[in-house]
């Protein structure tokens, strides 16, 4: 076992490798960009050193300066993470070089693996099923449209080094192909330097199966069985599970040993994620299930498999990187109870989950649930890096119980001033179709006005706070408003503001249990600032509704479809916007003119600044 490791990373995954080094006698070294001196996982190393300003491709993504680093503190052995240079084969031959241990596969599978295409087609070598679709090297925007045409829509347009959901497209009709293919090709070349792509037949009622996949420098391979990573938003995971809903004992072996098949294809070492897109209109079936893609390393997701395993996946890898075998044959492993796992995210629903951006004044996280957190209370969120901010991770003996532990955890989740998804999972997480596993990963788009209701705060947020406001009683309320129950028999009105918004409230003395804390109610996930209503207040200001269209985060301007005096029309795009490494593609709200035009291409816009302005026709 090596007994220094440098982690070329950051945030919750830096600590979660950070935490199993440590447990294992190993001293751990970590490097940071200059806007992450002070983040929590700097502190929790033994060592840590800069390596450059805040965007990743000046410090993450630098080779040289990671390898730098490695010198200068001695480490015998490079963890990669996840996302970063992780699966970067260029990157794994130079640390190699170094005479320093790669945590992380093979250079060769890496590469084998690493463009879709190129996989594709090895997996179809090794017999492994996989989705229809075009894999050409003519790349042209009329060959790949002739395609999608043949293969017939819906289709999905793919980077062909993508990964992490960023890339991709869903194509409903012929005539939005060339849209989504540019604005894919431009994602694709600005996130991997690769604006290849790959068009694969979209499936109507798509399960996102991935198994977990482990093998050693002697030659042995073994599953850790499966994750259902159905639950997800623009291609990006939000809630996944383990093992998958509606999985039966045939169909599992079929598909963990199609997983196993395909690692061995490329003598794979070390974890890795075999990834399937399944067919579900008809239950899970093992001739309806398709490779999709592998991922070369640790996933995001690997706590719900320790949990139902009762492994803990990195020091699988410390053990493997160091020439040991696999701690477990294929017949020691099974499956115990039920796991689930909620990303949660710095971004607000309300606005199209935008992220969030700013100090964390006030954070806290369930202590009933696992927590794999990046950051702690009075770190920063900034604009540079993925809105991540903690995985909460649940364990039963059913399904059930996995949810119930993980929705009652999730809405004790309180974060201020930055806004969170943590109210949004619990009404993921409480859904009737969810609770049923009736998950694809259509779930969210289809029932997004449940997730993400409309209209203001909870009757009991509205309670809460006016009662925290009635003359005479409200210092005593004040005082007694941590989890706090009403119960007095109140008959007032009371004027209140929440969330800037005024709100005249009937107080009724129900009971409700409601957190305060510096004039902020944490109910269920969400927070609501409240205060008495300020003098003329009538609600929300102007936005897309005057057709004002406002910049809904910070970030960099990477397209401009419209010229001032332009006519438009409802829903045409005007505006896309780049931030935290997200496209936002911004619309016009009715048919008009475009009468102002402040955003210039390649320029930055802080949060509100007015980007177009549209004058109706009428």
């Amino acid at each position: 076992m090596m007994e220094s490791l440098l982690i070329a990373n950051r945030g919750e995954i830096a600590r979660r490798i950070i935490r199993t080094a440590k447990r294992l006698g190993i001293r751990t070294i970590a490097v940071h960009s200059d806007v992450d001196a002070g983040m929590a996982f700097v502190r929790k190393a033994d060592e840590a050193l800069p390596i450059g300003p805040a965007p990743a491709r000046d410090s993450y993504l630098r080779q040289d300066r990671i390898l730098e680093a490695a010198r200068r503190s001695g480490a015998e052995a490079i963890h990669p993470g996840y996302g970063f240079l992780s699966e970067n084969a260029e990157f794994a031959e130079a640390v190699m070089a170094e005479g320093l241990v790669w945590v992380g596969a093979p250079p060769a599978a890496i590469r084998a693996m690493g463009l879709k295409d190129a996989a594709k087609q090895r997996m179809i070598a090794a017999g492994v099923p996989v989705t229809p679709g075009y894999l050409g090297e003519d790349q042209s925007p009329e060959r790949l449209q002739r395609e999608a045409d043949t293969i017939g829509y819906p289709v999905l347009i793919k980077a062909v080094a993508g990964g992490g959901g960023k890339g991709m497209r869903r194509v409903e009709r012929t005539e939005d192909f060339a849209t989504a293919l540019a604005s894919c090709r431009r994602e694709a070349a600005s996130s991997f330097g690769d604006d290849r792509v790959l068009i694969e037949k979209y499936i109507l009622s798509p399960r996102h199966i991935e198994v977990q996949v482990f093998g050693d420098t002697k030659g042995n391979v073994v599953h850790l069985f499966e994750r259902d990573c159905s639950l997800q938003r623009r291609h990006q995971k939000v809630i996944e599970e383990a093992p998958a809903p509606g999985m039966d004992a045939v169909t599992r072996h079929a598909v963990c040993q199609a997983a196993v098949k395909a690692a061995r294809a490329v003598d794979y070492v070390g974890a890795g994620t075999i990834e399937f897109i399944a067919d579900a209109s008809e239950g899970l079936r093992a001739d309806r299930i398709w490779f999709m893609e592998m991922n070369t390393r640790l996933q995001v997701e690997h706590p719900v498999t320790e949990a139902i395993t009762g492994q803990d996946l990195v020091e699988w890898q410390l053990r493997i990187a160091s020439g040991e075998p696999l701690p477990l044959n294929q017949d020691q492993l099974s499956i115990t109870g039920w796991a689930m796992e909620a990303r949660l995210y710095a971004e607000n629903p309300a606005t199209g989950f935008l992220p969030s951006i700013g100090r964390l004044d006030h954070l806290r996280l369930p202590d009933t649930l696992r927590i794999d957190s990046g950051v702690e209370q009075g770190d920063e969120v900034t604009p540079h890096y993925d809105p991540m901010l903690a995985k909460l991770i649940s364990h039963g003996a059913s399904r059930q119980e996995a949810i119930r532990k993980l929705c009652e955890g999730t809405g004790k989740v309180e974060v201020w001033p930055v806004h969170s998804n943590a109210g949004f999972l619990v009404r993921t997480l409480r859904h009737p179709d969810f609770l049923a596993g009736a998950v694809d990963t259509g779930f969210i788009e289809r029932h997004v006005e449940d997730l993400v209701p409309p209209g203001g705060p909870a009757e009991a947020v509205l309670q809460a706070a006016a009662t925290a406001l009635l003359p005479k009683q409200s210092q005593d309320v004040w005082t007694a408003l941590t989890g706090f129950r009403l119960n007095a028999e109140i008959d007032r009105q009371v004027a209140v503001d929440i969330g800037k918004r005024p709100y005249l409230v009937q107080v009724n003395g129900a009971q409700t249990t409601v957190r305060m804390e510096n004039g902020v109610l944490f109910h269920d996930g969400e927070a609501w600032e409240f205060g008495t209503p300020r003098a003329g207040h009538a609600g929300h200001g102007g936005g897309s509704s005057d057709g004002a269209i406002i910049a809904p985060m910070p970030g960099i301007i990477i397209a401009v479809s419209v010229a001032k005096g332009d006519l438009v029309k409802r829903g045409q795009p005007l505006i896309a916007i780049e931030a935290m490494k997200m496209e936002q593609v911004l619309h016009a709200p009715f048919d008009g003119t475009v009468a102002e035009l402040k955003a210039c291409l390649g320029s930055q816009v802080v949060e509100g600044s007015l980007l177009v302005r549209i004058e109706g026709d009428g």
